[in-house]
């Protein structure tokens, strides 16, 4: 919770200023049972019809204030709590942005998604409801004790006696309830990652015919949810009906003790009234209890888990020196080995190349052998565990990490669009670009003339990751986003797979209108004799790096590659 309170402090103020609110209207609430003692005992008794109204008026004016005290408690009390929740959704959404993904391999997407909204929402739920009620009922409690101490000392002894019982129950359920919160937060998890796997994939289940399926995985899911939550809330449930039983019991007790008080002309009417009165009050305040015990306990589970995404990420870290723009990039891998975090097995091992200024390399291997994760470390998305990794002669490490994207297009294997304009999606790449500049990105990437075939260009909607788009028109608008920042460097990831090979060859062909360093993943070794160099990898080692003819004197991987698809007799 001190990382959370954190966030609190730059509303300090008005925290203060809710609780002074607060410490008024309850001042004013446990004044009011003392007025109505006098006013049965010395106005009702007497038959005193102007202390009758004097009194009478008082309590209706002190009722009066404690609405506004409590109405402007309320306003500060929001204030806070909302203004945190504000400030702790920006601070974890920039802290995602921000983080290595090494860091955020070990958050689900799914369980980030929960805390950014669920977690926070239960934090700053807590905040308001501490500041309005949760410090209200002890403080009332406290107070209405010793109110009813100085009205009636023999009827007060009777609340002393059932508050500590009362207590012990609370911390008991208490301590119950934040053991089972936190699993049904996880469960809120899970059913959030069922529900993205599927509205992420509803064209593959409607294809495979898997809807039954994916109802069946959901209903799993949902089902242990409702376990969950029925487990945590079973508890919690108790709460309130225990200590109202235990309540009116003791309200119960002290009319009759109060009574026989009465009777023995020990005590009067107006006390016995005063002092269950503020038994009732108190009655109302742990009533209320209940319900801050469950959000209380679900609180303080959020706040956990969204410190642990405070604290267990970190920003990248970058270099200090800038990457010239000088239209390409130098890229020479030294001995480079590296294994992402969950696995054991490199997923480069010892690899070694160079790729000048302007050239165009290729990369070709099977599913696994590492060529995505070539850019990954281009990208300094991660970083080698050995080996270097050098930019124009400079170690990647000693680079601004910013500097250095800005000077890459990356278009990834899966083309990721986002809801919006054609114009939106390309102008992604190089925010602020001119018409200009989007069109001209969009003809290299063969895109021009179906965009103005649309009857809104390139102003025309798509749906959420272009869902109305055909699967190689995706690609080209990624494409043409990341040639719109003019790169030094662009990557692209199997990124033509999905174009017919015409529009291909005719890319290939408009991109050397740029004078970038370009690097390609490609399964298609048509694709890849165009390049400049080709890079084999298999299991993520280097077996072959060169020109074609290099390669099919040097590699008999190569060489029965190219046969098997060009003849022995066009060998060269």
């Amino acid at each position: 919770m001190k990382t959370i309170l954190r966030y609190v402090r730059p509303y300090k103020a008005a925290a203060v200023l809710s609780f002074f609110l607060l410490l008024i209207e309850l001042s004013v609430e446990l004044f009011q049972p003392l007025l109505l003692a006098r006013l049965i005992d010395e106005g009702l008794a007497n038959n005193d019809l102007g202390l009758v109204v004097s009194l009478g008026l008082s309590m209706a004016g002190l009722a009066l204030l404690s609405f506004g005290v409590g109405v402007l408690n309320c306003f500060f009390a929001d204030h806070v709590g909302h203004s945190t929740g504000f400030d702790l959704r920006n601070e974890m959404y920039k802290r995602l942005q921000e983080s290595s993904l090494e860091k955020l391999q070990g958050f689900p997407q799914s369980s980030l998604l929960t805390r950014l909204t669920n977690d926070i929402t239960q934090v700053q739920n807590m905040i308001v409801m501490l500041l309005r009620f949760m410090l209200r009922s002890p403080l009332l409690l406290v107070g209405a004790t010793i109110m009813a101490f100085v009205v009636n000392a023999r009827m007060a002894l009777i609340l002393v006696v059932f508050i500590p019982f009362l207590l012990l129950i609370l911390a008991w359920l208490m301590r119950k309830g934040m053991t089972y919160f936190g699993s049904l937060q996880q469960r809120i998890d899970a059913v959030n990652r069922v529900m993205k796997e599927n509205l992420g994939g509803l064209r593959l289940v409607r294809v495979f015919g898997r809807e039954q399926h994916e109802i069946k995985r959901f209903f799993m899911e949902n089902e242990a949810l409702q376990a969950s939550a029925l487990k945590a809330f079973r508890y919690t449930a108790l709460t309130s009906p225990i200590l109202l039983f235990l309540m009116n019991a003791a309200i119960v007790l002290m009319l009759w003790i109060g009574g026989a008080a009465v009777q023995n002309n020990e005590a009067q009417v107006g006390e016995v009234v005063a002092v269950v009165n503020y038994a009732t009050r108190m009655t109302g305040a742990l009533g209320v209890v209940g319900m801050l015990i469950t959000l209380l306990a679900r609180a303080r589970t959020s706040a956990s888990r969204i410190e642990e995404v405070l604290e267990g990420t970190e920003k990248e870290n970058s270099g200090q020196y800038n990457v010239k723009d000088e239209g390409s990039i130098d890229v020479q891998f030294e001995n480079v080995t590296f294994a992402y975090n969950e696995s054991r097995v490199p997923a480069l091992n010892n690899v070694t190349f160079h790729v000048k200024r302007g050239e165009q390399m290729a990369v070709l291997g099977a599913t696994g052998a590492g060529k995505s994760s070539l850019f990954q470390l281009m990208l300094r998305l991660y970083e080698p565990a050995s080996g270097q990794l050098l930019i124009d002669d400079s170690d990647a490490r000693e680079l601004n990490i910013t500097s250095l994207r800005n000077q890459i297009g990356y278009v990834p294997q899966e083309a990721k669009l986002f809801s919006g304009t054609i114009r939106e999606n390309v102008e992604w790449g190089l925010e602020g670009a001119e018409t200009e500049e989007i069109n001209k990105a969009l003809e290299t990437a063969q895109l021009g003339e179906t965009v103005r075939a649309l009857p809104e260009q390139e102003e025309t909607l798509i749906g959420q990751n272009g869902v109305n788009l055909s699967g190689g028109q995706k690609q080209r608008v990624t494409i043409a986003r990341a040639l719109l920042r003019n790169p030094g460097l662009l990557l692209l990831d199997d990124s033509t797979s999905a174009l017919d090979a015409e529009t291909e060859a005719e890319f290939l062909g408009a991109l050397e209108a740029y004078s970038c360093t370009s690097i390609l993943v490609t399964q298609k070794l048509s694709t890849a004799l165009k390049a400049d160099k080709m890079l084999l990898l298999e299991h993520g080692e280097v077996i072959g790096f060169g020109t074609h003819e290099e390669l099919y004197g040097e590699s008999a991987f190569y060489r029965q590659l190219y046969q098997s698809q060009y003849g022995k007799e066009a060998a060269t």
